[in-house]
Parts: structure tokens; C-alpha cells; sequence
């Protein structure tokens, strides 16, 4: 029997302001962080999980991560994981904490980190992959993972296991798929940060188009010349082929009008989707943008930095998004997301998962196929983000336009030691980075 013995946090954090990976209209200049959770057990087995934030902050996570996991010290996995739901309602019960984060903000993103540990570690004992776990239950024990408070007005447990029994029809196929890397296929943002130039992004556009990508994103926002511009750039190289397809995000830098009037200026380029055009708690707001860019067959997508399940609920339920964007680890983790996997099919709503983070790629394949293989049969598209999977043992990986479905035990999110320490924060002199001479523009310019 498994027992957790104690918990340790890393604040990490890697330099990406440097070169601009992850610019976008709202975040100029972010250093892509984890705020790493380890489970230590009195086995050979432990259990890690992440939360993504882009920097300063990270360490108040960190924080909140020991306080959740001090709910689980000295209990056996066993316990934790044969009543999932009780579980999951325990973490967020404590009422202290619950004060300062009712199912939002640092503490939940905290609870993303604690709860994806759990699992990670409890996939380590079985010898599976989470997303395995996940494909070898029951409609029933799928249902029992899910805290379904706040969201029976919009699913009951009842709807939720007929809607899994009806994906059992066909459903050893799609596992069978799966196994053979082609159950996600992938689109790519790592040539569309707004900080990255003309001719680096005309390059990384034909680079990812010949390695079989048929998706692009490109941020957008700051000036609607420049953005036409380009756009422009990314049509000529991807045509306007139904094959090939275009998004957009602009990172809620727009009010509602704002976007619907920007987004009326970039119709000629045929984008697919706006991804968050406002503030993402906005729920009114992206129903109005919605129904405006109906006409011109632009879709709106969102969810992010959607806090919780409840968030989800009144964006589904009220018609007021076309693709839901659920995060791995911003949400309470795995269990949080199930529900809003479940929330999704139901008001028939596509599920394509934000991933543009570090450690977000290697979570996110696992929630992507669970939705394929048992939820949805359907298959939709995930983003990946070519930068900082060497940090990762188990680093996520592209073959022709599609992930390649993990196989190792766990969730995909071990870092290695080596890369914790080199990119700890503030971290060990003569051992950090950011106690290097190359660290102090960074953080000279955080004081400004």
C-alpha cells in the first residue's frame, strides 16, 4: 500500500522573455514558469505535477501548493483515488483557503498541481499512462472521478453515463488508434508570436508546413496594419486550401466592441476562430462577439484561463462559444476536466485544449485522446508549442502532423532534476541560471 509521505515544490522558471517565445498582445514578455508539485511516497514511486504560469507570481503558487497538499500528507493512495469525487471536493473544502480562492485564481491553479501529481502517481503504480487509466474505466468510475457540484443544472451524473455508454460503440477502435499515434493531430503556433519577425516567421511557417502541419495560429491584437500584414504572410505560404487552416488569438487584449469590429478588418483572411477576443469571465460578452462574427464564418473559441468548471458551464450552456479551450492544469486538473469534457459533448461544442506552455504539450495529449477515445469519438485538433520539451523525460513528440500517444507510465510531466536546478528561482549561486550575469536584464527590468 502506497502512502504519501510528504510534498516538495520548485519554482522554475526558464528565460524565455530573451527571445520573445510566447509573445503575444497581452503578455509581452513572459518567462514561461512551472510551479512544480512533488508527492513523495513510502514506495519507490512519486507523483509530480505542474502548474504554467510566465513568471513573477510563481513562488506564491508554490506556496499554495504545500498548503492543498498538506489535505493528503500521511494518506494512502488507495484511499485517494477509490472515491475520486470525494477526494477532489476534499482539496477544495478546506474552508481557510477556500476564503481566498473558492475554485479560482492562485489556489486553484495550486489544486491543478496537487491533483495531476495524484494521478501521475497513481498511473506510475499501474504501469499506465494517465490516458489509459482514463480508456479502461467504466462510464460509472468515469462519472465517479467528477465533483458535480455547481453543474447539475447544465449535466447530471445520469446524462454523463449515457453519454459515455453511447462512446462505447466503437471505442476498442479508436484505443486501437490511438496505440498507433493517430488519435490528435496537432496545430502549431511556434511561428506566430507577436514578438518574432517577418522573416523568422515566414520561416518557421514553411519549416512546420512541410512537417505535415495543416493548422497555424497566429497571435494577434496589437495593430490591425501589422496583423493584416501578417496574415498576409501566412496565407501565401498555407493558400487559402480547405486543407490548410487558419486561427487567430489576441489574448483578451479587446473589449467586446473592439474585437468584433478588429476581427470585421481581418475577415479576408478566413480565420477559423478568434481565440479569447475579451475577458475570459466575460460570458455575455463572447456570446455577443459570437453571434456578430457569425456572418462572416468566424468562429470564437476560449478557456484558457477559464477558472473552473462552473465558468465553462455558463459558456456551453448559453451558446456562447464554438470551441472550448480547456487548460490542464489551470482548472482543478484531471478531474475538473472530465467534467467539462462531459459539459462539451453534451451542448456539442468541440474540445481543443490550450497547450501553448511549458509542460502544457505533455499533459494536454493525454486529455485530447481521453476525449477521442471515451468521450466524443470525434477527433479534433491540439496546439503544440516547439520549445522546452528537452526539460521533460517523457517529452510530448509530433510524426507527421499528429502527437504521438505516450505510452510510459504516468502523466508526462517528470522533469528532469538537472533542468530544476539549472532553472530554479531564485535558485543556488553558480548552479542557477538566474544568478548569472544573463539573468540580471531580466530582472533588472522586473524592478522598473
Amino acid at each position: 500500500m502506497v502512502t504519501i509521505t510528504k510534498a516538495e515544490t520548485k519554482d522554475v522558471r526558464f528565460p524565455t522573455s530573451l527571445d520573445k517565445t510566447g509573445s503575444d498582445a497581452m503578455n509581452a514578455a513572459g518567462d514561461y514558469s512551472a510551479a512544480y508539485c512533488i508527492l513523495h511516497t513510502d514506495s519507490e514511486f512519486s507523483g509530480h505535477g505542474m502548474t504554467f504560469t510566465i513568471g513573477r507570481g510563481n513562488e506564491i503558487v508554490c506556496a499554495a501548493i504545500m498548503h492543498l497538499a498538506d489535505r493528503i500528507k500521511d494518506r494512502t493512495l488507495e484511499s485517494l483515488v477509490s472515491n475520486w469525487g470525494q477526494t477532489w471536493r476534499h482539496l477544495v473544502n478546506d474552508s481557510q483557503l477556500r476564503w481566498i480562492g473558492p475554485e479560482k485564481g492562485v489556489i486553484h491553479l495550486a489544486l491543478g498541481a496537487v491533483v495531476n501529481a495524484i494521478w501521475d502517481l497513481w498511473a506510475k503504480t499501474l504501469n499506465k499512462p494517465v490516458w489509459r487509466i482514463v480508456a479502461d474505466m467504466t462510464p460509472q468510475e468515469f462519472v465517479n472521478c467528477i465533483d458535480f457540484r455547481y453543474i447539475t443544472d447544465a449535466i447530471t451524473p445520469e446524462e454523463a453515463v449515457e453519454i459515455l455508454e453511447k462512446a462505447q460503440e466503437g471505442k476498442a477502435e479508436r484505443v486501437k488508434e490511438a496505440e498507433q499515434s493517430r488519435a490528435v493531430p496537432a496545430y502549431t503556433t511556434s511561428a506566430g508570436w507577436l514578438g518574432y519577425g517577418q522573416e523568422k516567421m515566414r520561416g518557421l511557417l514553411q519549416e512546420t508546413l512541410s512537417k505535415g502541419y495543416r493548422h497555424f495560429k497566429l497571435k494577434v491584437g496589437s495593430n490591425v496594419a501589422q496583423d493584416k500584414e501578417r496574415l498576409q504572410i501566412a496565407r501565401d505560404i498555407i493558400g487559402y486550401d480547405k486543407g490548410n487552416v487558419l486561427m487567430v488569438d489576441a489574448n483578451q487584449v479587446w473589449s467586446v466592441p473592439e474585437a468584433i469590429e478588429y476581427m470585421k478588418e481581418l475577415k479576408e483572411f478566413k480565420p477559423w476562430f478568434i481565440e479569447e477576443p475579451t475577458s475570459p469571465d466575460d460570458i455575455l460578452g463572447h456570446k455577443a462577439i459570437r453571434e456578430a462574427l457569425k456572418p462572416y464564418g468566424i468562429g470564437v473559441a476560449t478557456g484558457e484561463m477559464c477558472q473552473n468548471r462552473v465558468i465553462f458551464k455558463q459558456l456551453l450552456a448559453s451558446g456562447a462559444i464554438d470551441i472550448c479551450q480547456i487548460d490542464a492544469c489551470r482548472m482543478g486538473g484531471v478531474n475538473e476536466v472530465l467534467a467539462v469534457l462531459l459539459m462539451a459533448a453534451k451542448f456539442g461544442v468541440p474540445i481543443v485544449p490550450h497547450s501553448g506552455g511549458v509542460g502544457l504539450p505533455e499533459y494536454t495529449q493525454h486529455l485530447s485522446t481521453i476525449d477521442y477515445v471515451v468521450v466524443t469519438g470525434k477527433k479534433s485538433v491540439l496546439e503544440y508549442v516547439d520549445h522546452l520539451h528537452e526539460h521533460f523525460f517523457h517529452p510530448s513528440k509530433i510524426e507527421d502532423g499528429y502527437y504521438i500517444t505516450p505510452t510510459e507510465a504516468g502523466y508526462s510531466v517528470e522533469m528532469k532534476p538537472e533542468s530544476m536546478e539549472k532553472f530554479a528561482y531564485p535558485g543556488k549561486e553558480g548552479v542557477s541560471w538566474w544568478r548569472s550575469e544573463e539573468a540580471k536584464g531580466i530582472l533588472e527590468g522586473e524592478r522598473i
